[in-house]
């Protein structure tokens, strides 16, 4: 049986949403509650090539982190960006589902179900 994963913010409804679609479709994922316990940057580097993005495709570019971490500035480079989400990982889009080798940003919550 398939191994899911889910980078969860329970205080996201569109994680909420995710994590209900899954389970509603038989799936019990493995729930990391990514603020309390961020992706180290090698773990961003795997997830970024699950979901076959550039990093900056990760970012959640409307929190206030996002430009007092000076991500804002042309050519900003993927490290920077990596560092950045470890320190502020509220920064990291959500919720991220993977599945194998193979990850998808649940906005909107039905993306998710093409790794069923």
């Amino acid at each position: 049986m398939a191994t899911y994963t889910i980078y969860h913010n329970p205080r996201c409804s569109k994680s909420r949403q995710t994590l209900a679609l899954l389970e509603e479709h038989g799936v019990s994922p493995r729930v990391i509650e990514y603020l309390k316990a961020p992706p180290s940057q090698d773990e961003l580097v795997v997830l970024q090539q699950k979901l076959n993005l550039p990093i900056a495709d990760m970012l959640r570019s409307k929190e206030k982190e996002f430009s007092q971490a000076g991500l804002n500035e042309p050519e900003v480079s993927d490290d920077i960006i990596r560092k950045a989400l470890t320190e502020h990982p509220i920064l990291l889009e959500r919720p991220i589902v993977t599945c194998g080798d193979k990850a998808l940003i649940g906005r909107p919550p039905e993306n998710v179900l093409a790794l069923l």
